[in-house]
């Protein structure tokens, strides 16, 4: 086609191209949505004795009120299973026990949160949009199965979820030279090292703060303010509860007998129990040091080197050392920087020893942030492989716990998502103009 001047103009054949692909889409998201709520509904249609977990954290709560240990599981009512968590969330939790509502109706409560989850989680650089809230929501229910653990279990894991989506919300921020941003962050901080505190192992994903596009001295403020609000609840634990402190020391290495503890629960789908699992079909499961080893192997070939690649890639062109590098190059580009910083506490989070089925669901909340941002391709596959894959082994009955079906669609997102941030790297790096500078540097200009 031409206009009155000949020039040659072709503008209809994208633009129906991009309205066939928003379509595709948009019936592939309504498509996993009715998966995801299906799944859901199935499960309460199922007459089965759920919420487990919420039974045994406030069986916890009115034994310590009672004066009884909570730790010993004789002491809990209605349950087998032990109590995990320091002796400070006792009188956290007494409000949410007290007159069994929440055990009662944890299902509908629950639900409530993870659905909050996606109005709070933040967006990166782009206005909120009905769309995009449709998004995290559908992630934060669907990605991995997460929630329907958490569903099914009740576990308080649905707390973590809500308050790392308020501590995501305070700490990426659009950067700013006035005190109330830090402010912000600071309390973001504070939070999501509380959240770490429920969950010991998960302390790692602190580190991610490093990676915010800040100066180094107020990121080492945020890494040290979260460290405290990480240990605060421990030092509060031996300061009023040193008697449950050590009940609690032994509940959790297994030292009390003829009781359920965590050390010895064997199935997670972890890196760390894949390793035990890959060694103990050639009899070298009973070898500590080879397990973690070939942990240690599995954690940086598939999460910390290529996380490590993309940032090496993304700053080679910078000059001065390692760290100003790195600094420069996430102060020079901010959106970017916090989409890093998301995808290596995601990183972090999926290399943890001790990765329950529930846990899945903090995992989705990471995921949440960046599924917004993706490129259509990418969010398809994301979709695909991580909500949809592992909703339909749920719908069909096939069981999902003692496997790695969570962990394998975990890392399969992790890929694809660190993928398109390579991408959108490479061609921010095209569009500073980087090449033609190298071309004028070559040609002797």
């Amino acid at each position: 086609m031409s206009d009155i001047t000949g020039t040659a103009r072709w503008s209809g054949p994208p633009a129906e191209m991009a309205g066939k692909r928003n379509a595709w889409l948009a019936c592939l998201i309504a498509l996993v949505a009715v998966l995801v709520l299906g799944n859901l509904a199935n499960d309460t249609a199922l007459n089965m004795n759920y919420g487990w977990d919420v039974r045994v954290n406030c069986a916890a709560v009115d034994a310590h009120v009672d004066g009884l240990d909570p730790y010993y599981v004789k002491n809990l009512k209605g349950t087998k299973l032990s109590y995990p968590y320091l002796p400070a969330t006792l009188d956290v939790f007494r409000p949410l026990c007290a007159g069994g509502f929440l055990v009662g109706h944890h299902r509908g409560v629950f639900l409530v949160l993870a659905l909050l989850c996606g109005l709070l989680l933040p967006g990166l650089g782009r206005p909120r949009s009905l769309r995009d809230v449709g998004l995290r929501g559908l992630c934060a229910l669907g990605a991995f199965v997460g929630f329907e653990w958490v569903l099914a279990s009740g576990n308080f894991a649905v707390l973590d979820g809500i308050l790392t989506a308020a501590a995501l919300a305070l700490l990426l921020r659009p950067a700013g030279h006035d005190d109330r941003h830090d402010i912000a962050r600071v309390a973001g901080a504070a939070l999501l090292g509380l959240v770490m505190s429920f969950k010991l192992v998960f302390c790692p994903v602190l580190a991610a703060l490093y990676l915010l596009p800040l100066p180094r001295r107020r990121k080492f403020v945020l890494i040290m303010v979260a460290g405290f609000s990480f240990v605060l609840p421990i030092l509060v634990s031996i300061a009023v509860h040193p008697d449950l402190m050590s009940s609690w020391l032994l509940s959790i290495t297994g030292g009390i007998p003829d009781q359920h503890s965590v050390q010895i629960d064997g199935t997670n789908p972890s890196l760390l129990m894949l390793a035990q699992t890959i060694l103990d079909r050639v009899g070298l499961a009973e070898s500590k040091p080879i397990v973690f080893a070939i942990y240690a192997l599995a954690a940086t070939a598939f999460v910390l080197a290529p996380l490590g690649w993309l940032l090496l890639r993304a700053i080679h062109d910078n000059e001065g050392s390692l760290p100003i590098r790195l600094d420069r190059w996430l102060i020079d580009h901010p959106q970017a920087a916090m989409r890093i910083t998301v995808l290596a506490m995601y990183g972090l989070y999926l290399c943890a020893p001790r990765l329950k089925e529930y846990a899945f669901f903090e995992l989705a909340v990471y995921a949440a942030v960046l599924i917004v941002d993706l490129p259509a391709a990418a969010l398809a596959a994301v979709l695909i492989i991580g909500v949809a894959v592992p909703t339909l082994v749920s719908i069909t009955g096939n069981a999902i716990e003692g496997g790695f079906i969570q962990l394998a669609v975990a890392l399969a997102c992790f890929w694809i998502m660190l993928w398109a941030q390579s991408a959108s790297s490479a061609q921010m790096v095209r569009a500073a103009g980087v090449e033609p500078a190298r071309r004028l540097r070559t040609e002797g200009f």
